[in-house]
């Protein structure tokens, strides 16, 4: 049986909403912050070594790493689904925003999470630098947006499940106003509506409302 091990108001969301989009069997742990560190409990870090968020088992598979766990799903249980074929025009695109979402989305976001945190001076070389790249990321998306209704094109695809993330429960840890982003505010609303995406977030953190404004 694929286990989603879920720790609360984490990445791991991902794997929950790819699992209902999915429609797919698996079983959900849910795993609680501690209240101090905001870690991860013991029995959540023995799941593997750097124990963080997300970790699916799946018979004698132990797997990490958000990105890496929903190509997995994909491949082994989603027949096809959320995913443009190769021949499809928007099969590149669907690549592009997919790995941007880790690759360039979510580590800009997290580099302006760490320097939040150490009162530095607002002329800082390294934090003006930080919020210039942040800019220019969430820039990118914006504009991208702008053009299509979903990240790879007229087509909700695992590229948007990646990304969301980083756009709304991630704000818990690094507060972002997003009213200078119309288009990503219409997305959201837009993934908001979708029933599978209810349904993740129903399950795993029933006490969070959706940060889609």
């Amino acid at each position: 049986m694929l286990t989603v091990h879920h720790l609360g108001k984490s990445q791991s969301e991902r794997i929950v909403w790819l699992c209902e989009e999915l429609g797919i069997p698996y079983e959900l742990k849910l795993y609680a912050r501690d209240p101090v560190t905001r870690l991860g409990p013991p029995e959540y870090k023995a799941l593997h070594p750097l124990g963080t968020a997300p970790i699916i088992t799946d018979g004698n598979v132990v797997l990490a790493e958000s990105a890496a766990i929903m190509e997995y799903i994909m491949a082994k249980y989603g027949n096809g689904g959320l995913i443009p074929a190769a021949t499809d025009p928007a099969f590149a695109d669907y690549l592009y925003w997919f790995h941007f979402a880790n690759g360039s989305l979510q580590p800009n976001l997290g580099r302006s999470m760490i320097l939040s945190r150490l009162d530095l001076p607002a002329d800082n070389p390294m934090l003006n630098w930080v919020s210039a790249r942040r800019d220019l990321v969430m820039g990118l998306v914006e504009k991208r947006l702008g053009e299509k209704d979903y990240l790879a094109g007229d087509a909700f695809t695992a590229a948007d499940i990646v990304t969301v993330f980083s756009l709304t429960t991630m704000r818990l840890f690094l507060p972002m106003d997003l009213s200078p982003y119309p288009n990503i505010l219409a997305y959201l609303q837009r993934i908001g509506a979708r029933d599978a995406y209810r349904r993740a977030l129903k399950k795993s953190d029933p006490d969070l409302t959706p940060m889609l404004t």
